[in-house]
């Protein structure tokens, strides 16, 4: 199973962006979602995390209040907004289900990935 994700691209700063999880033959609301990132030069990081009770988490609090999470189970999609989009938020971002145990944040604790969705921030 190979999630899909959209909805990046190159933007402004302080503009917004809506990237999109999919999963054909996978239903996501089973599972909890997570996104991840990977800016340039760094390790992947959590982003944040929904539960199949739409629990959201955050990996630092300091995303919270500028990055949204939502699942729409109808439409099999998981969603990420981002405000007020920074230069330093430039980096590929990767949506993965189906938590096999472990810490939440961690990589290597989900079995189904996407190949990602590249976010560029420059003016």
């Amino acid at each position: 199973v190979q999630l899909v994700e959209s909805g990046g691209g190159l933007v402004q700063p302080g503009t917004s962006l809506r990237l999109t999880c999919t999963a054909p033959g996978l239903s996501l609301g089973s599972y909890p979602v997570i996104w991840f990132r990977q800016c340039p030069g760094k390790e992947r990081e959590g982003v944040a995390r929904i539960t199949t009770y739409d629990e959201i988490t955050y990996f630092e609090k300091s995303y919270k209040g500028r990055f949204f999470l939502s699942r729409d189970n109808a439409e099999n999609t998981v969603y990420l907004r981002i405000d007020h989009l920074r230069p330093e938020d430039t980096g590929v971002y990767y949506c993965a289900a189906h938590f096999t145990g472990g810490e939440p944040f961690d990589p290597r604790s989900y079995f189904y990935w996407g190949q990602g969705t590249q976010v560029t921030v420059s003016s």
